[in-house]
């Protein structure tokens, strides 16, 4: 009869945790999507830019959703769900207290998340950045992102500020963009 008790305590411990953790975890989910990041309406201006960058159009089809550029690799499952859940309440938070809206200032929130972005969040899709056929000048700045010297240290969003968030009266679609050197042909 004593050994039935651990297995009640074990038995009683997957009926409660499968559910949460099912729970928690399509929660985690559903609120990762693009579209449920612009159901909010202060980030509706970064949502309309962010559909027409280069990180959702271009000759790839590779498409960069904003978990991808604003939290860390889910791979990372304590780090992520942390950052997760600390920009949805402070996202909540603002949003039922008056901090969005009109006080929503796009340019403020752009410049703090430009502030928080480390590399590895850029490197998570960009990896083999330093083999740019024919471009010498791109391959050595990013050597000196990826192996800086002591006190040089550079971010991504130094250099590549104006890729996402940018307003657009247009889908900026990298493939079709004019290519300098045909433009004698």
């Amino acid at each position: 009869m004593k050994s039935a008790k651990p297995m009640v305590w074990i038995v009683l411990g997957i009926i409660i945790a499968f559910p949460l953790f099912s729970l928690t975890y399509y929660t985690m989910v559903r609120t990762s999507t693009p579209g449920f990041c612009a159901s909010c309406h202060e980030i509706k201006f970064a949502y309309n830019t962010w559909k027409t960058s280069s990180h959702v159009n271009n000759g790839q089809g590779a498409v960069a959703d904003c978990m991808d550029c604003h939290l860390p690799a889910p791979q990372d499952t304590w780090s992520f769900f942390y950052a997760k859940t600390f920009h949805g309440v402070k996202d909540v938070v603002a949003h039922f207290t008056g901090g969005g809206g009109d006080n929503y200032d796009n340019a403020v929130q752009r410049e703090k998340a430009y502030a928080s972005f480390k590399n590895n969040q850029c490197q998570k899709c960009h990896r083999n950045i330093l083999h740019i056929p024919n471009k010498r000048g791109a391959m050595l700045a990013h050597r000196a992102v990826l192996y800086p010297l002591p006190g040089y240290d550079k971010k991504c969003v130094d250099c590549h500020r104006d890729l996402v968030h940018n307003e657009r009266g247009y889908y900026d679609f990298k493939q079709y963009r004019l290519n300098p050197s045909l433009a004698d042909i």
